[in-house]
């Protein structure tokens, strides 16, 4: 293990981190009132948890639970787009708590004492008048439609207490797709029972669903089976570093990456959640951002979502090549408008990382229709000057992108040099490989040619012909390694359009409302960039400041999706992104087969040491351990079962290392 040296402030933080995985926050002569809201998923359910405190320290717990797959039938009233987010859901306040009396008075609970996070979120309160300590845990069951929330008293007086208890059972109907919906609110628990000094009870309540004649949901070790994935998230893909801002936040990111994947038609999926997005897929959340990433992990419910993804897309390509639909709104439905935001490059760009990184033979083979249909897509859209066309990019039309966006042809040159190594690794035709590095070359000519330009003063990219301000997405080129322009595109991202929540989209767009709009993906995808180009100092700076931000500050505890669209909700896809700038921008992780890679890693100035441990590319389980020598760097892949060092080799960092496993 490293030794950590590092001491990262958290002062002036409403957070901190207390132990191994959890953050805390202690009310005590914190700034009040506070409210914010963390989400949590298994296979058929979600639940949004809202928590208020107001001046006082009273809490207040609003729990938004949502059943992904039932799907409830909407009114003449609602807009004809509301079929696409239409999921049972059911909010449920303080009112639905069982009433709990102690010797024969109601009890109040006392004021809150703190608040923690590990992947379960725990609200512990001071002392009631009666001597009796209330402390709330939630958590969603793994693979039930059932939230559960548990209730356990403390008896912390001196003398016996007596705690009679009046449960709640609430249950409703509604007709939806496919028949009857119950939905319902039960508590559980003895109804009379005597506590000695020191001892506790525990009740629960359970928020559940059913359809038609399924049975009623019961808690099948739910918190045990919520912990194991916990553990699990835990014992794969460790980030250590010396900040634990860093490492803290990386470990909550892969909870949220990972647990957002749900039953449906398509099998098992991952989708955004955030209130919004359930049982559906996009080509930009799943197929790009977030699948890649499950293979660093290993995690095999998230290697089956990717492929179930790459799948769904696969079945719905065009022969004679018209655009690909973009996404599949719950589960089978077409989304409500067909419209080309460059999806076929960012398929291509994501399923070529995902077929490396997993190495998979079978895999890629059964991928590799889709992904060459998703580059000949992007060939016969090149305009004139040889950049790609497309109507929008994954923001849909929010901000003007032109007839041809960076974006696009930036995901399509990534993916054409992805593709080369993995047509070597499947014994495609040799005169394929030429093609496909033909294309890339001239693309990456074009892009330069096309979109390089001096905006706002700076040597760096147009996001369209027209544009004339900066753009978040300008990071682009240095994700896919194109560098030309790399120095005053990070002075564009880090300096012109940096604020206290990250990369802004814009700056100085016409529309000032423009100006006010953050999305955490381009934040993620610029610091990964920046990384990857060699802005090493710049880029920690960056980072530290914007992960103190999301971990410990008042929105916590993982990366948002945007602002103020959406209320900055946690899609989860973002937190596979948080974790890629380190896989792939701090250590510089890049598969070139399906046993091999590159690393090119950026240790700042001030560390000595840095490692990543248990990652499961390809299949394997090894570690990466970089640690300074002088001037250079030492780079070590170990087994990480034995500890066995399989190579070793030296760098200054100036070019990337090629392994073998």
């Amino acid at each position: 293990m490293l030794c950590i040296t590092t001491v990262v402030a958290q002062e002036n933080t409403r957070w901190k981190i207390a132990d191994s995985n959890i953050i805390q926050w202690t009310i005590e002569n914190s700034n009040l009132p506070h409210s914010d809201n963390i989400e949590m998923a298994g296979t058929k359910v979600a639940g949004i948890v809202s928590y208020d405190v107001d001046a006082a320290g009273n809490l207040e717990i609003e729990r938004q639970v949502f059943y992904p797959q039932l799907h409830p039938h909407i009114k003449e009233s609602d807009p004809d787009w509301f079929v696409f987010r239409a999921y049972l859901k059911e909010t449920y306040t303080d009112a639905v708590l069982p009433k709990f009396y102690i010797n024969e008075k109601q009890f109040s609970p006392g004021a809150l004492k703190e608040v923690t996070i590990n992947g379960i979120i725990t609200f512990v309160h001071t002392a009631s008048k009666s001597g009796v300590t209330l402390s709330r845990k939630l958590y969603p069951s793994p693979n039930q439609r059932l939230f559960i929330e548990e209730l356990h008293l403390v008896n912390t007086s001196n003398t016996p207490v007596t705690i009679a208890y009046e449960g709640i059972s609430n249950t409703q109907t509604k007709q939806g797709i496919g028949g009857t919906f119950r939905y319902s609110v039960q508590s559980k628990g003895d109804e009379k029972t005597t506590l000695q000094p020191g001892a506790s009870v525990t009740y629960q309540l359970h928020f559940t669903a059913q359809l038609n004649e399924e049975p009623t949901v019961v808690d099948d070790q739910s918190l045990e089976k919520r912990t194991r994935f916990l553990e699990e998230m835990q014992q794969n893909l460790i980030l250590e570093t010396p900040n634990p801002i860093f490492n803290q936040l990386f470990e909550f990111s892969k909870i949220r990456a990972s647990e957002s994947i749900f039953d449906s038609k398509l099998g098992l999926i991952h989708s955004p959640g955030g209130g919004r997005y359930y049982v559906g897929i996009w080509a930009n959340d799943q197929a790009e951002y977030v699948s890649a990433f499950f293979p660093y992990l290993g995690y095999e419910v998230g290697n089956e979502s990717a492929m179930n993804c790459y799948r769904a897309f696969d079945r719905v390509k065009s022969p004679t090549y018209e655009p690909i639909q973009y996404a599949f709104e719950v589960e089978e439905r077409k989304p409500p408008a067909l419209l080309d935001r460059g999806d076929a490059a960012m398929i291509a760009y994501g399923a070529t990382q995902y077929a490396l990184a997993r190495g998979n033979q079978a895999e890629a083979e059964e991928l590799w229709d889709l992904i060459s249909w998703s580059l000949e897509y992007n060939d016969r859209n090149l305009t004139n000057e040889g950049v790609v066309k497309s109507q929008s990019d994954e923001m849909e039309g929010r901000i003007e992108t032109g007839d041809a966006n960076l974006s696009t042809s930036s995901l399509y040159y990534g993916a054409l040099t992805n593709a080369v190594y993995l047509a070597k690794a499947l014994n495609k035709p040799a005169t394929l490989i030429e093609k496909y590095t033909k294309d890339a070359t001239q693309l990456k000519i074009a892009i330069e040619n096309y979109f390089g330009d001096t905006v706002e003063g700076l040597e760096t990219y147009k996001y369209y012909k027209e544009h004339t301000t900066l753009r978040h997405w300008i990071c682009l080129p240095l994700v896919v390694d194109i560098n030309d322009r790399a120095e005053a595109t990070t002075e564009a991202l880090f300096d012109r359009l940096w604020t206290d929540n990250g990369v802004h989209v814009e700056k100085n767009n016409p529309d000032k409302k423009v100006s006010e709009i953050f999305w955490d993906r381009g934040t993620l995808y610029a610091l990964r960039g920046v990384l990857r180009a060699g802005a090493t100092e710049q880029s920690i700076e960056r980072l530290a400041q914007f992960s103190k931000t999301r971990l410990l500050g008042e929105r916590v505890p993982y990366v948002v999706e945007a602002f103020p669209e959406g209320g900055m909700a946690h899609l989860s896809a973002e937190s596979g992104l948080y974790c890629r700038v380190f896989t792939e921008g701090l250590f510089g992780i890049t598969p070139t087969g399906f046993d091999s890679f590159t690393i090119q890693p950026r240790l700042p100035k001030d560390w000595n040491e840095m490692a990543l441990r248990h990652i499961r590319l390809f299949g394997k389980d090894f570690d990466i351990e970089i640690q300074r020598n002088g001037t250079r760097m030492n780079v070590l892949i170990k087994d990480a079962t034995t500890g066995k060092l399989i190579s070793k080799k030296k760098t200054k960092g100036d070019k990337p290392l090629s392994f073998t496993m």
